[in-house]
């Protein structure tokens, strides 16, 4: 083989080995601090125009793919997680995946509005649809009969007014009995039955079935959130507080930078997320000057605002790291503290 052929052959081998090093995916995701957004690009209220100086930040986790490089540099990062792909999105698609987080921010957004337009004084009905199928374990009876969005409307032909509810009955059926479930695919309603399994690493018997709140709120007052491709729960509690903001026409900003996180419920309680290191990193490069933290003693260690205090300690952050149980602790704190 001649100096020029040889030479060829490095080439293409380097260049080969360069593109595998750049884009060939691992079976690994990267969770990384993202970034924090201004609410009020995604939240109208008709009108409510927000004219408050100031803003509230939702924060999100950012989530790659990792490659063989991304997979290295991601160690120059602390706050970076490598999440093998199996636990990060099971068995689902790509696509899967955007429909299921999807249908965690519409249930987040519908919840929002209600809490927000109840606590400005304003008419609004919610109503509880049911709950959205967002995964099927293999071994459910019910895997080869329904699919994720799917909406149960029916246990036993019973409906029910919230996901613990709907728990509660199940818990009550023995798992030598088969259970009917009535359901929407789409706009048509469905019927199907299977008997309970023996959920993994439990002792309880269930469905097999991960769920969530399908709710619709209607109100003279239109609310839109066009969330641009940002999915998952955790920013309910910051789009109550935009919404609320808005509506009651109350200048709670004053013109701080305010960052948070959390799930929020139609009573206004709001609950613990996934990331928290990463937000609040991404909430201090923001200048954000307060940053609100689900706050559940039950969980010792792992609740949210000991977790966030401590994050923020290690990156010598200026933010007051707030704990908030409700959406009105947070309103509460915003009046009473300059």
């Amino acid at each position: 083989m001649n100096k020029k052929i040889k030479f060829k052959l490095w080439h293409l081998l380097a260049a080969s080995a360069l593109l595998i090093a750049l884009f060939l995916p691992l079976p690994v995701y990267i969770d990384a601090p993202g970034a924090a957004q201004d609410t009020s690009s995604y939240v109208k209220v008709k009108g409510h125009r927000d004219n408050t100086p100031g803003k509230f930040m939702l924060v999100y986790v950012k989530q790659v793919k990792a490659t063989p490089v991304t997979w290295v540099l991601s160690f120059a990062n602390k706050y970076a997680d490598r999440v093998p792909a199996q636990q990060e999105v099971g068995n689902y698609s790509d696509k899967e995946m955007q429909r299921i987080q999807t249908y965690y921010m519409s249930s987040s957004i519908a919840e929002a509005k209600y809490r927000s337009l109840t606590m400005a004084g304003a008419d609004v009905k919610r109503r509880y649809i049911g709950l959205y199928v967002m995964s099927v374990l293999k071994d459910s009876n019910f895997a080869d009969k329904l699919r994720v969005g799917d909406v149960v409307t029916r246990v036993n032909g019973k409906h029910y007014n919230n996901s613990y509810e709907y728990i509660q009955a199940i818990k009550q059926i023995s798992p030598d009995q088969k259970v009917r479930l009535t359901y929407l695919r789409g706009k048509k309603q469905k019927n199907t039955a299977g008997k309970l399994i023996r959920l993994p690493n439990s002792s309880r018997h269930g469905l097999g079935i991960t769920l969530t709140d399908r709710v619709k709120t209607s109100s003279d007052v239109p609310i839109t959130a066009n969330m641009e491709g940002i999915g998952g729960p955790s920013a309910g509690l910051m789009l109550t507080l935009q919404m609320y903001t808005q509506l009651s026409h109350k200048d709670l900003l004053r013109g701080r930078q305010v960052a948070g996180t959390g799930t929020i419920e139609s009573d206004g309680s709001v609950g613990q997320i996934g990331g928290i290191e990463q937000k609040v990193v991404s909430a201090n490069k923001a200048k954000a000057e307060i940053f609100f933290a689900p706050n559940n003693q039950k969980l010792d260690k792992q609740d949210n605002y000991l977790v966030a205090k401590k994050t923020a300690a290690e990156i010598n952050s200026n933010m007051k790291i707030v704990p908030v149980k409700n959406v009105n602790q947070a309103v509460s704190y915003l009046q009473n503290n300059k």
